[in-house]
């Protein structure tokens, strides 16, 4: 119950909400890499889409890929919301990465089907920049809500999944290898282009 009341408080609070046309320009949600952003159909990530990063395991560079963007898109005012991160976010690390912290909330969950349902009412909600989650056995009937859900709610969808979640099809928009060993990103799947047949050198950002 605490928790339902916490995630109705969370989309209550809509002040910072900027609203987004229907349609937006083709790059206008840049990674913060400009090797990845060339490689990608819309130069930049897919608009209100679901983008899986896939890694070998915990720490290997998948918040590096994504602090840019976050700091960008706190720096603007949008809210960041973290559902049941398997570590407790080091505040001073995400500070140095550009994240206004005052724009960063963690949502804590039970149970994986709680955290579904929290990462599918952020997305929805409308009222945030991104929604970062961490889903281990998830199925494609979930995932496909998910993409939805962030299409419905023009929103940045993050989900971090094991590497071995390649192995299955996906409904997401795009994604995304780290490559812990060669320091290299490897785009598995992007919407309305081509995959890139190289991997892309990790850039610090």
């Amino acid at each position: 119950m605490g928790m339902v009341m916490a995630i109705d408080a969370l989309l209550q609070q809509r002040q910072v909400w900027k609203g987004r046309p229907t349609a937006l320009p083709p790059g206008s949600q840049p990674t913060g890499h400009a090797t990845l952003d060339a490689a990608l159909p819309a130069g930049g990530w897919p608009e209100a889409a679901l983008i899986e990063v896939l890694i070998p395991a915990d720490g290997v560079g998948e918040l590096q890929l994504l602090w840019p963007t976050l700091a960008r898109l706190s720096r603007a005012g949008e809210r960041i919301v973290l559902v049941a991160p398997p570590y407790l976010p080091f505040a001073p690390a995400w500070q140095k990465a550009g994240i206004e912290l005052r724009h960063l909330q963690i949502v804590r969950v039970e149970t994986s089907r709680d955290a579904l349902w929290a990462t599918e009412q952020c997305l929805r909600s409308g009222s945030c920049g991104a929604v970062l989650c961490w889903p281990r056995d998830v199925d494609d009937r979930a995932l496909r809500r998910l993409q939805v859900a962030a299409e419905s709610g023009r929103t940045l969808a993050f989900a971090t999944r094991p590497l071995d979640a390649a192995h299955h099809a996906s409904p997401a928009a795009l994604r995304i290898a780290v490559d812990a060993e060669s320091a290299q990103w490897r785009v598995l799947k992007c919407r309305g282009g081509w995959v890139p047949a190289q991997p892309i050198p990790r850039s610090a950002g």
